[in-house]
């Protein structure tokens, strides 16, 4: 009798993470109106190489649903969701990197920062450091990094853009 081939465990999806506002669960298929006005609103999409095309798209809202790492931010007191945070764990280097995405009526309130720093601290706690990667220009989005702990660790460029990427160790 051959031997079976090695099975390979799937990631498991994190459970919940609530913060005083926000509810940090797995994408839904009702989300998905909003996660896609995320990958084609162009002040989200400015810093991100701009909206992302129709054939990804389709592709994209096939695969986010229940996707392990990635987290529909919810505001608490309404349902509305308000982004994404992504983490992808031995992306960059081997280390976990988190990426966020909000849309832009809910920027200058705080929720980014609030969802970024419960992610980050959730990774932590297994993960000996995280990093992040902002364009040079995204001013908004380095200062939240700075918020949340993490510290300027290098500029590159990359995607033909002048890029700096932020660490947080643990400890």
């Amino acid at each position: 009798m051959p031997a079976s081939p090695p099975t390979v465990p799937s990631p498991a999806v994190a459970p919940p993470l609530a913060t005083d506002r926000l509810l940090l669960r797995a994408v839904r298929r009702g989300d998905l109106a909003a996660v896609t006005r995320l990958w084609t609103d162009p002040e989200v999409r400015h810093h991100l190489g701009g909206p992302v095309t129709e054939p990804v798209i389709r592709i994209r809202q096939r695969r986010i649903v229940g996707a392990p790492g990635c987290h529909a931010v919810i505001r608490a007191e309404d349902d509305v969701l308000l982004g994404l945070v992504t983490v992808e764990p031995g992306a960059r280097n081997g280390e976990t990197e988190v990426s966020y995405q909000f849309l832009p009526e809910h920027w200058g309130k705080g929720y980014a920062r609030e969802a970024v720093a419960a992610v980050v601290a959730r990774v932590l706690e297994d993960a000996p450091s995280v990093v992040a990667l902002t364009q040079e220009a995204n001013h908004r989005s380095r200062r939240l990094l700075e918020a949340v702990g993490m510290e300027h660790a290098e500029s590159f460029v990359e995607w033909d853009a002048h890029q700096v990427l932020y660490r947080l160790r643990r400890g």
